[in-house]
């Protein structure tokens, strides 16, 4: 029996139907952008690779689990909003809006209408690779001060005296510093010489002046002066990857933090406004972004995007100062190659990361989004044409920074930073970064006091001059003064391995003696038990002789003509069964 209850709804909805077909052309112009697409169209963008550890693995998540095929090309966040504006791409990526105030170039906002939509939010971090006597440093320190002299080459060796303040509990080597930046147009560089800028302008304005620009401001594109010891790369990946060759102990870069924990590399803690060094963990990231202006005006064409000023400022002692998100940029409207069907891809793609992708954030080395960008991120969501996002708001979206009462989850939860991280004479020697769980002092060190640390099972004080034992087989690495102490692990050194054309040469030969040694033997007692078997001009083949052949006997054993030494007491006879 039909429900009463039901046959009211269907019956008003056949008079909206009949109502919408009386009015014709005029609903379907009034409502345009609430059609959907019908299938899940292929899409492409381009942009950031401070965010494409986090993209690339949800587009990878996104195919594997429902076929949606989605290409991302990390170009740079310069590229990403170029070619988004130029209508080549169906999405930009950046860290960075059009039209950004003080840039020293900012690209204009394209005609193609678009809106922001948060990703993921990390720390920029300061990735690097500093070895003493024979071990890597993993719990270097850095004030901010010290970190734009550096990458301004006003601070020029590992053991400056700055730097020593920051660290009291290594003794530095005059090793180079070799800043490695990006040569590409890019948002990590854009967020760098931001704070930078803010914080110590003095300091940045000089290096532009050096760098021959009458006006850095915020920058994509780091200057380098010619003839420096900076060395320019395209890309976070060929960065990172630069500073951790063995060959490039004193190389430091930025980069976010999950370059560093995938190369598993340390990071430096940085400096904050509470006077304590901090790394960009998830959590301090969290923190960090609650003291971000967002701008809430959801009818400004910058909405959702931060002002990041009173980040590098906040008294919170968990906060990490370069803490940031970045954006995807989407079409709100159907313009260029840009179709429904492509807007379904879109939409759920952006709702699947902004819920289900944020729980790989902290896993993927970043900062899962809070709550109030994941709700204004939902909303921009149902501006793409064509979309109908699963995730419509909030209450349906299981992201791991949420809690009942509307908080950060994470930021409420993150532990506050150890005594040895303020900043005065101790230093805690815990390892940062891709090395944070890597010793920091050699195994079997039981001896802090005036000399060494022992390197190996019976270490010895070191007693050289400089304060740097030498590394021989106790092992010894002394440093001088006492309070000292070399943190990191031995510093593994490439290998060369064997060339695979020797290798298999090596097993060939191999072979060949083996055969020339096993195989006259064997050949030579198979020819005698055939000759003993068989009569003299007949090859026996036993698979076609009958039953009862004589030629199917077992064949005699060759006789031994022992020497006489074996004989000389009788003379050796076989047995009957082999006669």
């Amino acid at each position: 029996m039909t429900n009463p209850g039901m046959r009211g709804v269907r019956a008003a909805i056949a008079l909206a139907l009949v109502a919408s077909v009386g009015l014709g052309p005029a609903v379907a112009q009034a409502s345009p952008a609430r059609a959907v697409g019908i299938v899940y169209q292929p899409i492409e963008g381009a942009g950031s690779t401070w965010s494409a550890n986090a993209l690339q693995q949800w587009v990878r998540n996104v195919f594997d689990n429902y076929r949606w095929k989605i290409s991302y090309n990390d170009q740079g966040s310069s590229a990403g909003r170029q070619l988004f504006a130029q209508g080549t791409t169906d999405f930009g990526v950046s860290e960075i809006p059009y039209a950004l105030a003080n840039s020293d170039s900012p690209d204009p906002r394209p005609a193609r209408q678009f809106a922001y939509i948060p990703i993921v939010a990390g720390g920029t971090a300061f990735m690097y690779n500093l070895v003493i006597g024979g071990q890597r440093v993993t719990n270097l320190r850095l004030s901010g001060e010290t970190v734009a002299k550096i990458f301004t080459g006003v601070i020029t060796k590992w053991n400056d005296p700055a730097i020593a303040a920051d660290n009291p509990k290594l003794a530095l080597p005059a090793t180079t510093i070799v800043p490695v930046v990006r040569s590409d147009g890019s948002g990590t560089t854009a967020q760098l010489t931001a704070w930078m800028r803010a914080q110590h302008p003095a300091i940045w304005n000089a290096y532009c002046a050096k760098a021959g620009r009458s006006n850095c401001g915020i920058t994509s594109n780091y200057p380098v002066i010619p003839g420096s010891a900076f060395l320019a790369q395209q890309g976070s990946n060929q960065v990172a990857s630069t500073v951790a060759k063995n060959s490039s102990v004193g190389a430091i870069t930025y980069v976010e933090a999950s370059y560093a924990i995938n190369a598993r590399f340390p990071v430096a803690k940085l400096l904050n406004a509470a006077g304590f060094y901090t790394e960009p963990t998830a959590s301090n990231v969290a923190v960090s972004l609650l003291s971000a202006v967002i701008n809430n005006d959801p009818n400004s064409q910058e909405y959702l995007t931060a002002n990041l000023s009173p980040v590098y400022n906040s008294k919170d002692p968990r906060v990490y100062p370069l803490s940031s998100y970045s954006y995807i940029i989407v079409p709100t409207a159907i313009e260029g190659n840009f179709t429904l069907d492509k807007g379904l891809t879109l939409a759920d793609f952006v709702s699947y990361f902004l819920c289900e992708g944020q729980q790989q954030a902290e896993v993927l080395g970043y900062s899962p989004l809070p709550i109030n960008l994941v709700q204004g991120g939902l909303e921009q969501a149902q501006l793409i044409p064509g979309g109908d996002p699963q995730n419509k708001n909030v209450s349906t979206c299981n992201n791991p920074t949420f809690s009942p009462d509307g908080t950060n989850k994470l930021a409420n939860e993150a532990p506050q930073p150890q005594a040895c991280d303020k900043k005065g004479p101790d230093q805690c020697l815990t390892g940062t970064g891709g090395a944070s769980g890597t010793p920091t002092v050699g195994s079997g060190t039981t001896n802090l006091g005036t000399g060494g640390t022992g390197g190996g099972e019976s270490g010895e004080d070191g007693d050289n001059s400089d304060g740097l034992g030498s590394v021989g087989d106790g092992e010894t690495v002394g440093l001088g003064g006492g309070s000292k102490i070399v943190t990191g692990t031995p510093l593994t050194l490439d290998s060369r391995g064997i060339e695979p054309h020797v290798l298999v040469l090596m097993i060939l030969a191999t072979l060949v003696a083996l055969s020339a040694v096993l195989l006259p033997p064997i050949i030579a007692r198979r020819r005698a038990a055939l000759a003993l078997a068989a009569p003299v001009g007949s090859i026996p083949r036993a698979a076609t002789q009958p039953r009862g052949s004589p030629y199917t006997r077992r064949p005699s054993m060759p006789k031994i003509h022992l020497p006489a030494r074996f004989t000389k007491f009788g003379r050796a006879t076989a047995p009957g069964e082999d006669s």
